[in-house]
């Protein structure tokens, strides 16, 4: 299998399975992580996933441009996966074990919380072969990072490592390999004990409301924050409180 799909408990583990070629995602990759990130949306089981590539070289060098440009000129990916990752509102985690290129960094942008390991490489390649990023490249690092910075990395296509990386605030944390994991876990648990329905609006309500005027990201919040009042969990999360005791959440 070229992606791995995991379900434990609350958390959903989706490793890109290609190491031999540094986990690049070719079309039926691409292909299956749309499948994925839809069956993940829908299952009211899971509330975060982990995203990460098999082995310790590369969290995914990008689009596998071999397979996907030299043997198939001018074709399309029949399914891409970056479009249900902007629109998800269950918080994903990018456990980023190496390499992170191309469509392999544009994929760890469309995460929520980003946790490299010590070796970890960055950039976006695609103005070396005369394209441009295309999965959000051009709009999410600039809104992540410095302007100045961010145009560097597109402009030339060169790679930053991890420290460089946490300092720009292009991921939240650096750990040794050997904890990235344990790391990602411990982040993905604490979410775990939150209200399902209220990360999901919390994520809803402080992603759209980017590219909203302040009036209007206000009134979304606080639109958000009344329907949250009818739900079964707000009532629950009141009760747990007031008997000092840990809530049941429903997702209700």
């Amino acid at each position: 299998m070229k992606v791995l799909f995991e379900k434990r408990g609350a958390i959903a583990y989706v490793t890109i399975n290609r190491p031999e070629r540094l986990n690049a995602c070719d079309f039926e990759a691409y292909g299956r992580l749309a499948e994925i990130w839809r069956e993940f949306r829908d299952d009211a089981a899971l509330r975060v996933a982990i995203l990460t590539g098999a082995g310790e070289r590369a969290f995914c060098a990008g689009s596998d441009v071999k397979d996907n440009y030299v043997a198939r000129p001018g074709e399309d990916p029949p399914s891409s996966p970056f479009p249900i990752m902007y629109d998800l509102y269950k918080p994903i985690i990018a456990a980023i074990n190496g390499h992170a290129n191309g469509g392999g960094l544009e994929q760890a942008l469309a995460c929520d919380i980003r946790v490299a390991a010590e070796h970890a490489q960055f950039g976006l390649g695609e103005v070396r072969l005369g394209w441009l990023p295309g999965g959000g490249g051009t709009q999410r690092l600039p809104r992540l990072i410095p302007l100045g910075r961010a145009l560097e990395m597109l402009y030339t296509g060169n790679r930053i490592g991890a420290d460089e990386a946490l300092r720009l605030g292009l991921v939240d944390y650096v750990v040794p390999m050997s904890g990235l994991r344990e790391k990602c876990e411990a982040i993905a648990g604490e979410i775990c004990k939150s209200a399902p329905l209220a990360v999901q609006r919390i994520k809803q309500a402080a992603l759209r409301g980017l590219d909203l005027p302040l009036a209007d990201g206000l009134k979304l919040e606080r639109d958000l924050y009344k329907w949250l009042q009818g739900t079964d969990d707000a009532r629950e999360g009141a009760r747990a409180f007031a008997a000092k005791r840990a809530p049941e959440w429903k997702g209700k």
